[in-house]
């Protein structure tokens, strides 16, 4: 790996970490089975470049450790981005017009939120349905949301060029 991606994807992990540490003042909106965790729209990273795959899992990782499910978090939540982010991986090889790729990226993370539905289930003894569609939404809302300002944000930045 070269310095420059290295660096980048530090970068990245640190970025979602402190977007997440303002949501720790309160943390059912970043752990909960309502979640709006904001720096989710790093995960459109990968539509510009899957190199970003790795920043973006230490920065879920690094903040899963303040989750108040603890393992459950390190495990399922680091699993649910990886295993999403691997088939938003293999999606770009058949889509190449970056906002499409964003939106079919929006429906994987929502869709397989079923994951962090089954660790509340497990470490919280939370409804699995029901957790699956308040934590869905809140992915579906925060990275339909991203969606433009990411858009926007690779014109200036070129997010692809970048790593």
């Amino acid at each position: 790996m070269k310095i420059q991606t290295l660096v980048v994807n530090a970068v990245i992990a640190a970025l979602y970490v402190a977007v997440s540490m303002v949501l720790l003042i309160f943390p059912p909106l970043a752990f909960s089975n309502i979640q709006f965790r904001i720096p989710e729209i790093f995960n459109h990273l990968v539509v510009f470049n899957k190199k970003y795959f790795f920043g973006i899992i230490v920065g879920v990782f690094l903040t899963n450790i303040f989750s108040p499910t603890g393992v459950y978090d390190l495990i399922f939540g680091v699993a649910h981005s990886a295993i999403s982010l691997g088939i938003v991986i293999l999606l770009g090889r058949i889509i190449k017009k970056p906002v499409t790729h964003m939106i079919a990226n929006t429906l994987v993370f929502t869709f397989n939120m079923f994951i962090i539905a089954f660790e509340l289930y497990i470490a919280l003894d939370l409804p699995f349905f029901w957790s699956w569609l308040t934590t869905a939404a809140g992915e579906l809302g925060i990275m339909a949301v991203g969606i433009p300002i990411m858009y926007a944000l690779n014109k200036k930045v070129r997010f692809g060029q970048i790593i």
